[in-house]
């Protein structure tokens, strides 16, 4: 399985379960509600979930009731700051290109600069 798909349904949750305790929710909501191009089963989900579960940023319980299978999910620390560490995540990453892009072109600059001075 996918982290990419792991990662959608977590931010998924992480969206429709803030500020909740404990969130009802089916399967099959989960899969509509994701991307349409990216096709999951409910046995997918239930794999995602397991998964999800033993990484510690969630709990959840899997329960079959009059009105179908559905999922009692709740959120533990560390899946209520996903979205936030996500964010910080990709803001050191872009940091990290821009200097490297400022570093290439200072150095080019200065081999430049080099290249003339010993030139005469």
């Amino acid at each position: 399985m996918s982290q990419r798909r792991e990662k959608l349904v977590l931010t998924y949750l992480c969206k429709v379960c803030a500020n909740k305790k404990a969130h009802l929710i089916s399967p099959y909501q989960i899969a509509k509600d994701l991307n349409p191009k990216l096709v999951l089963t409910v046995s997918e989900i239930d794999e995602i979930m397991a998964r999800l579960s033993l990484e510690n940023y969630l709990d959840f319980v899997a329960s079959e009731g009059k009105n179908g299978y559905y999922y009692c999910v709740t959120l533990k620390n560390k899946g209520k700051t996903f979205l936030a560490d996500q964010k910080k995540q990709k803001k050191a990453m872009a940091m990290l290109i821009l200097r490297s892009i400022f570093l290439a072109t200072v150095s080019f600059v200065f081999g430049l600069i080099l290249k003339i001075v010993f030139k005469s």
